[in-house]
């Protein structure tokens, strides 16, 4: 806590910027709320759910999905932030020292619980990193798939905020053992990042989130969003290309 930096002091127009910048998804943490284990910045969530909705209402499109972690101890606290507009909420600390309470919060609200696990060396660390468990990542992970989550946000806390290259290895040994996505997290630093996780997304990364790369400017949003979609886009008709060269085999 006493090494984070503050970038902006209006997170509803930080959120805009993004918005504009062409982002399709914001994730928010209560950082405050990760230590204290309570929400403590409701009154900044609600200011960047403000701006989604005016941004999108303003261009005519569907609302950007907005998901929040950090302090989620409760469903009641759960079910506030889905009724104020958030499209998910992701259980970290909690998941690893209450399941049950994660079991619960995907019955009751399913489809919009993501569990955040914050790892280093394979071990899951809580308490806003403070604490290092003796859980292993998959074991956790392929667990909390059985309670019925939506994805999992895996981060490598000893890469996060060093903008030293996403650990590759060890999301996609973890995608691999899963059937809902992962989203990578911790360590992107330019466009190099968004292509080597490009070239891997067919074995279930969902996507990457950026965050201190596009504040500090070493990558840009729309240019990463741009050439993601490049790759993409000729990751699929390779992928048919093979299959229309398996079809023709296959009549032969």
């Amino acid at each position: 806590m006493n090494q984070a930096t503050v970038f902006s002091d209006d997170p509803g127009k930080m959120a805009l910027h993004w918005l504009e910048q062409g982002a399709r998804r914001l994730h928010l943490v209560d950082l405050n709320g990760a230590f204290a284990g309570k929400p403590k910045n409701e009154s900044a969530v609600k200011s960047i759910i403000k701006s989604v909705r005016a941004f999108a209402l303003a261009h005519g499109i569907d609302e950007i999905p907005v998901q929040l972690g950090g302090g989620i101890r409760d469903l009641d606290t759960i079910e506030r932030y889905l009724d104020d507009g958030l499209s998910f909420i992701i259980i970290g600390t909690a998941a690893v020292k209450n399941p049950g309470f994660l079991h619960d919060a995907c019955s009751a609200f399913p489809g919009q619980i993501i569990v955040g696990l914050d790892a280093k060396d394979g071990k899951v660390a809580t308490d806003g990193w403070s604490k290092l468990s003796g859980h292993e990542v998959i074991d956790l992970a392929k667990k909390f798939e059985d309670y019925g989550c939506n994805s999992i946000i895996y981060t490598d806390i000893g890469r996060d905020g060093m903008m030293g290259g996403v650990n590759i290895e060890a999301t996609v040994k973890l995608a691999q053992s899963m059937s809902i996505p992962v989203i990578a997290s911790g360590g992107v630093h330019n466009i190099h990042d968004v292509e080597a996780l490009c070239e891997v997304q067919e074995e279930g990364i969902e996507g990457v989130i950026c965050g201190r790369s596009i504040y500090e400017g070493t990558l840009d949003l729309r240019s990463a969003q741009e050439r993601a979609d490049a790759l993409t886009q000729t990751a699929s008709l390779d992928g048919d290309d093979d299959a229309s060269e398996q079809s023709d085999a296959d009549q032969s």
